[in-house]
């Protein structure tokens, strides 16, 4: 016999619950998720299980062992994504009946957006705030991989990312270029002895560190046929590597900059090692886009100066 939940109607305290729920499995567990509700453990833990009572269904494990869902708690994680999911939808559906914009927008970009130089980000920022100052702006800065799944589920209304594999799932919009060099740091060996073009099977017998995930470096690197000897999940991780003097890797121009400047690192001299990323703006194809995003998204491209319908993202 199926179970029948304690809740029969849906009320804002179940949506404040929800959303407390969800916070908790995002950020790995109760401790992790004070910082981002501004709320005590204990006061957490209450109101998991105030959820778990009117649910009548046991969602997650927490002790020594640490935080984990049950499969009930899966269940209800994924119904939740679709009930804030339908929730956004009635408040872009709200938005275009008043004048003024209201709600949040959830925009999810890739490490070092705001130091490239050829990024127009800030300037798309201040012309959306201008244009709609009742919206809130949520920012999330996340590894690529984790930035299209969540424009995918509903997460994140909008992502950039570095142009890759494309989903058939997402609708893209190319913004701007970065620029990436391979680099080794001041303690490499190859730091006091760089040849005028290093041949590609000398190159192959230096470690090398690179993004764990798909992405434009890690293509290159198996391209190339590089030595993999770290696996790291954003760029300032990298940086460090490469710092160490062990490991050679590559880095956005206008991060690696500011350490040449230094005489921290320097570029690694092959021609074949050089490649340029397209960042790229990336919706939801299924999403309903509103006019909170779609506003957002002719910001985005006056901004760098593109044109919004080069990917049909504003339906």
């Amino acid at each position: 016999m199926a179970r029948k939940s304690a809740i029969t109607r849906v009320a804002d305290v179940d949506i404040r619950l929800l959303e407390i729920f969800r916070t908790v499995v995002a950020c790995g567990g109760f401790t992790a998720a004070e910082f981002e509700l501004n709320i005590g453990r204990s006061t957490i833990s209450k109101h998991i299980s105030d959820l778990e009572t009117r649910l009548k269904l046991k969602l997650c494990h927490r002790g020594p062992a640490g935080f984990s869902l049950t499969s009930d708690g899966e269940h209800v994680l994924s119904a939740a994504a679709e009930l804030f999911t339908s929730i956004d939808k009635f408040q872009e559906q709200l938005d275009e009946a008043h004048a003024e914009l209201t709600g949040k927008l959830r925009i999810a970009f890739h490490d070092h957006s705001s130091s490239n130089p050829e990024a127009r980000i800030s300037e798309a920022i201040r012309l959306f705030r201008d244009s709609a100052p009742g919206v809130t702006l949520d920012i999330s800065v996340e590894p690529p991989n984790t930035i299209e799944e969540g424009v995918i589920n509903g997460q994140f209304n909008l992502g950039i990312v570095p142009l890759h594999r494309q989903s058939p799932m997402l609708n893209y919009a190319n913004l701007y270029p970065e620029h990436m060099r391979l680099y080794c740091g001041q303690q490499h060996e190859l730091y006091q002895n760089m040849p005028a073009q290093l041949e590609l099977s000398e190159l192959r017998k230096y470690s090398y560190a690179g993004l764990s995930f798909n992405s434009p470096n890690m293509s290159i690197h198996q391209q190339l046929k590089l030595r993999k000897s770290a696996f790291v999940q954003n760029e300032v991780a990298l940086t460090l590597l490469i710092l160490s003097g062990r490991y050679l890797g590559f880095l956005p121009t206008h991060i690696a900059q500011l350490f040449i400047d230094t005489g921290l690192i320097c570029e690694v001299n092959n021609e074949d090692t050089r490649f340029t990323s397209t960042m790229s703006a990336i919706v939801r194809k299924s999403a309903s886009q509103g006019r909170r995003l779609n506003i957002f998204l002719e910001c985005l491209c006056r901004a760098h100066g593109t044109q919004t319908n080069n990917a049909n993202l504003i339906a």
